[in-house]
């Protein structure tokens, strides 16, 4: 499938881009976190930029920034609009792959904030510091680390330090804050976080 090459309005300020999930079926507490979010978003006058989806967190979020006048921006690849549902009540960008959404999610972003969600979050947090790790980007990472939910995930980073895989350096490649009030902070002290720089072996 080809698509007309992907056009997004220009936008002057920063950009948040927000990895989670699109179930429906996720604990309606996320759901309300990902809501706060976007309202937090839209007044620090941030732009929101997400995975074009209007449902789960996905959807919750850019609702609530759009709601609270905010400027989001959806990146949905072609295959995924019946299953995700494009939220079309703001500027949606559909494009032809997963590997181009989460090109053009990184591109248009200034700092990633990884919420709770699923197998795809998942991966696109390992991308994400993956590149990181190979000095592809030095912008920040937090995770919105609600009720625990991604001590596993950290547990595991640590366990591959320990067995000499990673560096332990790279446990400085992002944060984890409990609240959605920690995590703006986070964000907007993002000019403030120092560019890391990994062992090269």
């Amino acid at each position: 499938m080809s698509l007309p090459p992907a056009t997004i309005a220009p936008f002057d300020g920063r950009s948040v881009c927000l990895f989670c999930g699109s179930s429906d079926g996720a604990d309606p507490q996320y759901v309300q976190a990902a809501s706060a979010f976007g309202t937090a978003t839209a007044e620090a006058g941030w732009r929101l930029v997400y995975g074009g989806g209007g449902v789960g967190l996905m959807g919750a979020s850019a609702r609530a920034a759009h709601e609270a006048g905010g400027r989001v921006v959806g990146i949905m690849p072609a295959f995924l609009r019946s299953r995700e549902r494009l939220f079309d009540d703001v500027e949606t960008v559909v494009v032809t792959s997963m590997h181009e959404r989460k090109q053009l999610m990184y591109d248009q972003s200034d700092v990633f904030v990884v919420a709770p969600g699923g197998i795809g979050t998942l991966e696109e947090a390992i991308e994400l510091l993956s590149w990181k790790r190979l000095d592809l980007h030095a912008k920040p990472v937090i995770f919105l680390n609600l009720n625990g939910f991604w001590e596993n995930y950290f547990a595991l980073i640590r366990h591959s330090v320990r067995e000499g895989m990673t560096p332990a350096s790279f446990l400085d490649a992002y944060i984890s804050v409990d609240t959605v009030e920690e995590a703006v902070i986070a964000m907007k002290k993002a000019d403030e976080t120092p560019h890391l720089k990994h062992d090269h072996r």
